[in-house]
């Protein structure tokens, strides 16, 4: 499906290839952004054409995000009305691309420090992270995320957005049993949160390698 937009720059409904390829060989239409391909008509407005709602759905991931654009009740089936899909697409993210030039760059700094050269003093204590700071990798998946739906609603007539937001009970999938109290006192029930510091297969751990994790059990 090709995107469409009025002479006064408002979306329509997306059309099909082929009627966008009539349009712009008859010159009722003109290329208005190359991708995701969208045409602007020449000879009609907003007020002149039949809107239909769209919807944007999203399913956030942290290496690749799927976005599709649906048009809402469209076609009649056996099982009553159906909406059809209009636009489809993944959006890849660099989380991990990111996460390796800082530490590059983190080598670089400690390796200038080390050197003959102008003392360069250490800043990670001395900086201050503003409220609502995100680490740069999760930054870039919810900006990139944002930029792309401003960019599908300025080339199609969204009316609604829909999140896929999922939480997997792991206690509940290997126990569909359990229930109640049960339930609420896990396998790690009385255990704050920590890391494990002695090896795998230990039975016990040191007094102070428990007291250096921050790992102690609640009395």
């Amino acid at each position: 499906m090709v995107f469409v937009l009025s002479t006064d720059r408002v979306p329509l409904d997306p059309c099909h290839e082929a009627r966008a390829r009539e349009l712009l060989s008859k010159g009722r239409a003109a290329v208005w952004r190359t991708f995701p391909f969208t045409i602007m008509l020449k000879d009609r407005i907003r007020t002149e054409s039949d809107v239909h709602d769209h919807r944007l759905k999203i399913d956030p991931g942290s290496k690749t995000t799927g976005i599709v654009i649906v048009q809402e009740a469209t076609h009649s089936t056996s099982s009553g009305q159906a909406d059809r899909v209009v636009f489809a697409a993944e959006l890849t993210h660099r989380g991990q691309a990111i996460r390796n030039s800082l530490l590059a760059r983190r080598a670089v700094r400690r390796s200038r420090r080390q050197r003959k050269t102008r003392y360069r003093p250490a800043r990670f204590l001395n900086r201050r992270r503003r409220a609502g700071w995100l680490a740069p990798s999760l930054a870039h998946r919810a900006l990139t995320t944002d930029t792309w739906v401003r960019r599908l609603r300025a080339a199609c007539p969204i009316t609604a957005i829909s999140m896929e937001l999922v939480r997997f009970d792991t206690q509940a999938m290997e126990h569909p049993e359990i229930a109640g109290v049960e339930y609420q006192r896990g396998t790690l029930f009385g255990w704050g949160s920590g890391i494990i510091c002695w090896p795998s297969g230990a039975t016990a751990a040191p007094t102070a390698a428990r007291q250096a994790c921050g790992w102690s059990k609640s009395i």
